[in-house]
C-alpha cells in the first residue's frame, strides 16, 4: 500500500476540469485508488465521488493506493497534482 498528502494550491480547488482529468488518470490503473478530505474518503476512480469531496484551495488531500501497479501510479498521481492543482 501507498499513500501520499497534497495541498491544494489551486485557487479554484479540485473542481471539475482538473477532477474529471484526475478521475481518468486514475482510472488507467488497476490498483484501488482512494481520495480523502478529512475522513470521507471516497474511489478516486468516480467523478461524482470525487466533486463530492469539495476540495477547495489550501485543503489537503490524501491518496492511497493499493495494487499491482500502486507505485507507478503514485508517481503518477503525484507528478499530476503538482502539475495541475
Amino acid at each position: 500500500m501507498k499513500e501520499f498528502t497534497y495541498k491544494i494550491t489551486d485557487t479554484m480547488g479540485l473542481h471539475a476540469r482538473p477532477a474529471g482529468e484526475f478521475v481518468k488518470e486514475a482510472s488507467t490503473y488497476e490498483s484501488n485508488i482512494t481520495i480523502s478530505k478529512g475522513e470521507k474518503v471516497v474511489d478516486a476512480k468516480k467523478i461524482f465521488s470525487v466533486m463530492g469531496l469539495v476540495v477547495k484551495c489550501g485543503d489537503e488531500v490524501k491518496i492511497t493506493l493499493e495494487g499491482t501497479d500502486e507505485d507507478l501510479a503514485s508517481v503518477t498521481l503525484q507528478k499530476f497534482m503538482q502539475e495541475h492543482l
